[in-house]
């Protein structure tokens, strides 16, 4: 089964170049539900193409959540399915496309969202094609596509969730280190906008009856920043203020956004906490603040990628490339599945870099590879009744 899912990829290069093409030739910024649902309904084309069963869930201020599923045979079904994962939208405004879409320089592909993740969207359906092709599984295989983790995956996480649930096993179709690594770890994050409210005053006539907000949160935010712990990973970082009236005004209303990274888990719950405390501290009299978390990734600790990531590259090996597991700061889906119990990778799409840039790339080459040694992972994994401890 798996030389045939493996040759019948190793055919579909120029089509799945193709297919990239079309997608990143589409805007679907996270804010722009038209353009989300235009990448659906292409992906939704293919798969139905295909003979494969796709549930298209409308949104009403998100692009609407797609979820393709291969039922298998139904022999092995009670340990639980295999998830595969991406996201529709990209970081870049509508409009980019007609600037800059796809180009190609050799084996080198440029374009808005290229490598994050439209590249990850492309293998992912590959590898749901090539499955098709085969006599069914033991278990079911499905593939989420979601629309909105550039901003935190604020309507998307309940669906991943059910997606999840029950799953043996989830790949999550990131972009690829430059080492040509996957990812193991992710750290958590939490972003947070705090307001704080004072009273106005003339700073020349009545100084002394003001009570300045923008002083309450400068103070806040020394106290948050020594929240920081390089050696433990977590970190704090006030990267956005706004606040006051005028020059000559005591500022009655002040605002911050709050960037939060973490490691793990019980992290996060004490990082939270302290944040809470701070917030609470009346830093003037007269100034009162409040917190609100507007976005949040969980993390995908290490231990939750082992045992997959060793048969990974167990499969990685028998096509001929080595591969390796890479911990990052940065955050995504995957971090909701791992923090669910499920065995987790990441980072398993085609290699690129640069990404959220004007220089994305992807290095076209690793797109047949990389479909194979995932084909070849979720075929493993019908061998054996669960996971390895």
């Amino acid at each position: 089964m798996m030389a045939t899912a493996c040759d019948w990829l190793a055919d579909q290069q120029a089509e799945m170049v193709d297919c990239l093409q079309t997608l990143v030739d589409i805007d679907s910024n996270s804010y722009d539900k038209a353009g989300t649902d235009a990448v659906a309904d292409v992906i939704v084309g293919w798969l139905e193409a295909d003979g494969i069963a796709v549930t298209r869930t409308p949104r009403p201020d998100a692009g609407d959540i797609l979820e393709a599923r291969l039922e298998g045979d139904g022999s092995d079904a009670s340990v639980g399915h295999v998830l595969m994962m991406g996201h529709r939208d990209t970081v870049f405004p509508t409009g980019t496309v007609a600037e800059r879409g796809f180009t190609r320089e050799g084996d080198t592909a440029f374009g808005p969202g290229v490598a994050d993740m439209k590249s990850g969207l492309v293998l992912n359906i590959f590898v749901l094609r090539a499955i098709k092709r085969l006599a069914p599984l033991r278990f079911p295989v499905r593939a989420l596509f979601t629309a909105d983790e550039e901003i935190g995956s604020r309507d998307g996480t309940a669906f991943i969730r059910e997606a999840a649930s029950g799953a043996r096993a989830v790949l999550n179709a990131e972009p690829g280190r430059i080492s040509g690594n996957v990812v193991t770890g992710r750290k958590g994050g939490a972003a947070f906008l705090i307001e704080v409210t004072g009273k106005a005053a003339h700073s020349g006539v009545s100084h002394a009856d003001g009570a300045s907000a923008i002083e309450a949160l400068a103070r806040k935010i020394v106290k948050l920043h020594t929240l920081t712990d390089y050696d433990s990973g977590v970190t704090t970082n006030v990267g956005l203020i706004e606040g006051g009236v005028s020059r000559n005004t005591v500022a009655p209303r002040a605002t911050a956004q709050l960037d939060t990274r973490f490691v793990t888990n019980e992290q996060r719950v004490h990082l939270l906490a302290a944040i809470e405390t701070i917030i609470a501290e009346e830093e003037i009299p007269g100034t009162r603040a409040t917190i609100r978390q507007t976005s949040g990734f969980l993390p995908m600790e290490p231990a939750m990628s082992e045992a997959l990531f060793t048969r990974y590259r167990a499969q990685a090996e028998k096509l001929g490339f080595n591969v390796g597991g890479e911990f990052t700061g940065g955050c995504s889906d995957a971090g909701t599945t791992a923090s669910l119990g499920i065995p987790t990778l990441c980072g398993t799409g085609p290699v690129g870099a640069k990404m959220h840039t004007d220089d994305e790339y992807c290095r076209l080459e690793t797109l047949v590879l990389r479909a194979q040694a995932v084909a070849a992972t979720i075929i493993d994994l019908a061998v054996e009744e669960t996971m390895p401890a």
